[in-house]
């Protein structure tokens, strides 16, 4: 299946795997912060990524399974002393399901809607960039369905595996 650039700079595909290249070209420790609630279907597609990427990664990767409160997890985030802090999470983007967009920290406030964050992302990156000086960044997926229930759509399977094996791909080892 061929991915295209959609709508408002999302990407999928080449795009976003040349935009995470870039991104961490220069990573030496990276957090990935896998973010979701395993009761609204889709939201979920952070945290399923981060567990796909268990046992596979480096000793200079950190994965966080944060589900719905990421702010617990500040502590060991900071003491791991990351280059980079890559948050992965469903966000309402308008787009098409399993569109994927990568948004600095700094656009997070106009750009994300929040789902299922008692804390909003920004005031949590915000404060990670003050204690870790890490760049950091939101990788979004529109969901398709964020209804109470269980387990992702087909659509959501289908991104989960694509960026769990770009991500493999692309770390640093």
């Amino acid at each position: 299946m061929r991915r295209k650039s959609g709508e408002n700079g999302s990407l999928r595909g080449s795009g976003i795997e040349k935009i995470l290249r870039k991104w961490f070209a220069d990573a030496k420790k990276v957090v990935l912060a896998g973010i979701g609630n395993s009761f609204r279907k889709d939201d979920f597609v952070g945290v399923k990524i981060v567990k796909n990427l268990e046992k596979k990664v480096s000793q200079n990767i950190l994965l966080v399974q944060c589900e719905t409160v990421p702010e617990s997890f500040i502590e060991p985030i900071i003491e791991f002393e990351p280059t980079h802090i890559l948050l992965i999470d469903a966000s309402l983007l308008g787009l098409q399901p399993g569109s994927i967009k990568l948004i600095p920290a700094n656009k997070m406030s106009s750009q994300v809607p929040v789902l299922t964050h008692a804390l909003p992302l920004r005031l949590f990156c915000e404060y990670l960039t003050e204690t870790t000086h890490a760049e950091i960044a939101l990788l979004a997926i529109q969901p398709k369905e964020t209804d109470f229930g269980e387990g992702l759509t087909p659509e959501m399977k289908k991104t989960a595996e694509y960026l769990t094996n770009l991500l493999l791909k692309i770390l640093p080892s």
